[in-house]
């Protein structure tokens, strides 16, 4: 793993405060931010089969956004050297000179000690100790062991973004059920077959900064197959929350579908990739599905509470 001793270079601009608040955000990566949310509330909301109280969902809420963001400003920290090198993250604060390392890191450890501080107070232990374990793995686990070591990295450290579903049942039920562990390895199978298309489109600029992302450094014929594999194997594990988590028929309708529709595209970009007639348009198309895919299936999960009874 390369070491990261260059400073980021110094901004020439003029640093007005909302121009510095602007950048301290971008190091949270709002994008994200938003996506893991939109997990987190459907799965108190099904944790428990209503709504809970508005304390408990501000506090999970904001404590899985501050732990989210404090680790992406480890990672945005611990990546600068890779970040300067690709034109996709070539503008992130820390390449820029808008917030210096030093600034980066204290913010950091600011927000992941916030964040800790709420889910263990505002919720309770296990929640807290899941949020510990959120920040660990993808700061450890994924940024500084995995993904610039492995084509595998995506999949094993997609961990990380599983455990706002574990974190979501904690702050509710104070345990870690099978049905939130369901929830977990959906997320879990999701995202390679999310995150591979985009990395086929920025594959130069991961083999600029020597990050073997798989859809960088494979062939699209063979990522294409991955993404079906795996995009089968997130709408089957996504049909066992009706058996094991007694999820109803909101829930069991919007799954067919929605995976019906998620493996369709899969299929397509398969195709393409065969006939060699893949371009950026058709595997980001994939990547745009892939989210309207898990906001669907989550809004559902939302929902489903509250219309009928399990099926199971």
């Amino acid at each position: 793993m390369t070491t990261q001793h260059a400073e980021s270079p110094v901004h020439t601009g003029k640093m007005t405060a909302g121009r510095k608040v602007r950048a301290y955000v971008a190091l949270t990566k709002p994008r994200v931010i938003e996506l893991l949310l939109v997990t987190t509330l459907p799965t108190m909301i099904f944790a428990e089969q209503g709504l809970p109280s508005l304390g408990l969902i501000l506090v999970t809420m904001i404590g899985g956004a501050l732990a989210a963001g404090s680790a992406g400003a480890f990672n945005c920290y611990i990546d600068r050297d890779m970040d300067k090198l690709m034109k996709r993250t070539k503008n992130r604060p820390l390449v820029t000179g808008e917030v210096s390392p030093r600034e980066a890191m204290i913010f950091a450890w600011v927000l992941g000690i916030v964040a800790i501080a709420l889910l263990w107070i505002g919720a309770n232990p296990l929640t807290g100790l899941l949020g510990v374990g959120a920040i660990f793995l993808y700061v450890v686990f994924y940024t500084l062991i995995l993904k610039r070591r492995t084509t595998q990295n995506i999949v094993w450290g997609g961990a990380a973004g599983c455990m706002p579903v574990l974190i979501a049942w904690a702050a509710v039920t104070n345990k870690v059920e099978w049905p939130a562990f369901i929830l977990f390895m959906i997320i879990f199978l999701w995202t390679p077959p999310h995150y591979w298309p985009l990395s086929m489109k920025y594959g130069e600029d991961y083999r600029n900064a020597s990050v073997p992302m798989l859809g960088a450094v494979a062939g699209a014929k063979l990522v294409s197959v991955q993404v079906v594999l795996y995009a089968y194997a997130t709408v089957a594990c996504s049909l066992l929350l009706v058996p094991v988590g007694g999820a109803g028929w909101v829930y069991t309708i919007a799954a067919l579908l929605s995976g019906g529709w998620f493996v369709a595209e899969a299929h397509k970009l398969h195709s393409r990739a065969q006939r060699e007639e893949l371009n950026d348009k058709s595997a980001m198309k994939v990547f745009h599905l892939s989210i309207s895919y898990l906001t669907i299936l989550f809004l559902a999960l939302a929902v489903d509470p509250f219309v009928g009874s399990a099926l199971v």
